[in-house]
């Protein structure tokens, strides 16, 4: 058995230890030492929070609704799937006279996020007496915690794929870590019309591949249709198909795009669209529907009221007819579960969500993994372990995965199973080379700089624009005053009061949020959207209400992205338009696209220093959101002393 792959795989376990030790490590400081207002500035608590109704939901899991009853204004992390712990302050934590508050008391106890819309949550809970010891606290609050079931779920599948010494697992990791090559099978291609040439080989490689296939998507290349095309034909060969993501989102987008097409979907875990088209093929809503279900809850029922009334004599009648219902609830929900899988024609969840309790067992023909250089390779391995062979679509040019442990992503984490096999197995890769969202000239400094020019704009969309004779691409220069002055005149400087910071720089510089590490300029929020204001003016309000005219702010840095939502929010110029403007990190933007963006870049300081923008695939991702407008916002003088910058400078500035 070649060693390299068993090393390779040692080395993730390690690594991952890395990565664990030091989440648990900063939720342990942050528990110990970060105060309740400032965490909820960081969108990473809920208090105080009023205790609502508790149910058993269709699945027999306990639930809680939560609601929050204050600072209902500030942005939260919350997401259904994610970990939660609660807490109780003492009385002394008043927040609005106490910035700090009481000491925090944590429950012994974690939930998981079922349900968020606004201020209201629902949350699983464990089991009874959690509940009680909820009801039992005053002043109770949730925040989010360490997910130590999916690490868990990590853990376990590298020992898995390590240990393996024969059958396809072990195949499949030879083909993906060691030298084994990737196999084929041979037909004549099937021809479909309605796809471009790149797309339609596409859909071919997929089916005439027997161990891995890379789908590679650059932005706006039609991906997901390619994607949904190559999972519809494989269904002509094979009954069911595995398809993952590593996010609920990324899932949900995919099962949307397949139910369109007809396709039998089955969604297991929490759906983040909370829509009744997503809810529909839920596996908890199916569940609900069928036939069966209501003899299965009324026997739940009767073994809940049965405990609540626990006689205190016949203890031996008691238990054989507790467990003489119990064994009959099993036989309903086999038989429930039995035929909602034999429906279903795929069966859609995160790639840590393969490990549910209603997968147990189950193997896929193939396993379709969809923005697959986002995950880690171990969060790959856990789905992987169910399949016959694998189907990897996404672009490992755009976002990586997140790692915040410095070590283990200069140890190699960050590096995912997508990029590896598109490097070691580059006969296993297609490229998607025809793109429909941008200007041909926002889409080629991207294509030269991350594809080796090989993606080209189709017709339709290579000259499109919103005013006549205008570049596409322009960078404002905060470090030119010339390009600055004409958007500033009369403007109320007080953006610094929205950092909580002790003053802003009037010259652009930047500056760092208190709360958190992250980085703002709020000389350059206001600017950015002064820039906008006189742009939409040039456009007309008519017609972009008319022709639904959308546009994106997009900032690399969370503290930014606060700043310009508050001045977003102030200013009553933009209220016409709030339905057409978004703004967020790249990472908020990722997969999405708008007619107009506008990029504030931040970093402005005497020493060059860009941080995290030194991640260049980021900016990929930020540079190619827009279809036909792209104004970039940010200081030369700081931001061209990295290479990829000036030329990215040099390339706007000689479309003038």
């Amino acid at each position: 058995m070649p060693a390299s792959s068993i090393l390779w795989l040692q080395q993730q376990h390690q690594l991952l230890e890395l990565e664990y030790e030091y989440e648990k490590a900063q939720f342990r400081q942050q528990a110990e030492t970060v105060g309740v207002a400032r965490k909820i500035r960081q969108g990473l608590c809920w208090y105080p929070l009023r205790l609502g109704k508790s149910y058993y939901n269709s699945l027999n899991q306990l639930v809680i609704k939560t609601e929050r009853t204050e600072y209902t204004d500030e942005e939260h992390n919350f997401e259904p799937g994610k970990q939660v712990c609660f807490f109780t302050q003492d009385a002394s934590g008043d927040l609005r006279k106490n910035r700090q508050g009481g000491q925090l008391h944590y429950f012994r106890f974690t939930g998981t996020v079922s349900f968020v819309n606004g201020n209201l949550m629902v949350i699983t809970l464990p089991d009874p007496e959690a509940l009680a010891r909820l009801r039992e606290g005053e002043r109770v609050g949730v925040q989010l915690a360490l997910d130590e079931t999916t690490y868990r779920l990590m853990f376990e599948a590298l020992d898995k794929v390590s240990a393996a010494k024969h059958g396809r697992l072990a195949e499949l990791r030879e083909i993906f870590r060691g030298t084994s090559p990737a196999g084929k099978l041979t037909f004549q291609p099937m021809r479909f019309p309605w796809l471009n040439p790149t797309q339609e080989t596409a859909v071919n490689e997929v089916l005439r591949a027997k161990d891995v296939m890379v789908v590679h998507g650059p932005p706006g290349t039609g991906k997901t249709t390619t994607l949904v095309e190559a999972i519809y034909e494989t269904l002509h060969r094979e009954s069911q198909v595995l398809v993952c993501a590593q996010s609920n989102m990324a899932v949900d987008w995919i099962a949307e795009k397949l139910a369109d097409r007809g396709v039998s979907v089955l969604r297991v875990g929490n759906p983040s669209r909370v829509n009744d088209k997503m809810l529909s093929y839920t596996y908890e809503r199916r569940f609900e529907a069928h036939p069966s279900y209501p003899q299965l809850w009324a026997i739940r029922k009767t073994i809940r009221e049965m405990y609540a009334h626990r006689p205190s004599s016949g203890r031996e009648a008691f238990h054989q007819k507790i467990a003489r219902l119990r064994d009959r609830a099993t036989e309903l929900e086999i038989a429930i579960n039995e035929s909602l899988f034999n429906d279903a024609r795929v069966i859609a969840c995160t790639l840590a969500g393969s490990a549910h309790r209603v997968l147990m067992g189950k193997k896929f023909s193939t396993l379709f993994i969809d923005e697959a250089a986002q995950a880690l390779e171990a969060a790959c391995w856990i789905a992987i372990q169910k399949a016959g062979r694998v189907i990897l679509a996404g672009d490992h040019r755009q976002l990586p995965p997140t790692v915040k442990c410095p070590e283990a992503l200069k140890g190699g984490l960050g590096r995912t199973l997508m990029e590896s096999i598109a490097a070691s197995q580059p006969d296993a890769v297609c490229l998607l080379r025809l793109q429909y969202r941008m200007n041909e000239q926002i889409m080629r400094f991207s294509s030269e700089c991350f594809y080796d020019g090989k993606v080209e704009s189709a017709p339709e969309v290579k000259y499109r624009g919103i005013l006549d004779w205008e570049n596409p691409m322009e960078w404002i220069d905060t470090a030119d005053e010339s390009q600055t002055a004409p958007y500033l005149s009369g403007e109320n400087k007080d953006a610094e009061n929205l950092l909580d910071a002790p003053a802003a720089q009037s010259d652009f510089g930047e500056t760092q949020n208190p709360d958190s590490t992250s980085r703002a300029n709020p000389e350059e929020a206001r600017l950015t959207l002064n820039i906008l204001k006189a742009y939409f003016q040039k456009i007309g309000k008519e017609r972009i209400l008319s022709e639904n005219i959308d546009t994106g702010i997009i900032s690399p840095y969370k503290g930014q992205v606060r700043i310009l939502r508050t001045l977003l929010r102030r200013d009553v110029f933009f209220k016409p338009y709030r339905n057409l403007l978004s703004v967020n990190t790249v990472d908020g933007f990722q997969g999405q696209e708008r007619d107009i963006i506008l990029v504030s870049m931040v970093r402005s300081n005497e020493e060059g220093q860009i941080g995290f923008l030194h991640d260049l695939r980021r900016m990929n991702v930020a540079i190619t959101r827009a279809r036909m407008k792209l104004i970039l916002v940010g200081d030369s003088r700081t931001l061209c002393r990295t290479a990829f910058y000036r030329r990215l400078y040099e390339y706007v500035r000689g479309l003038t």
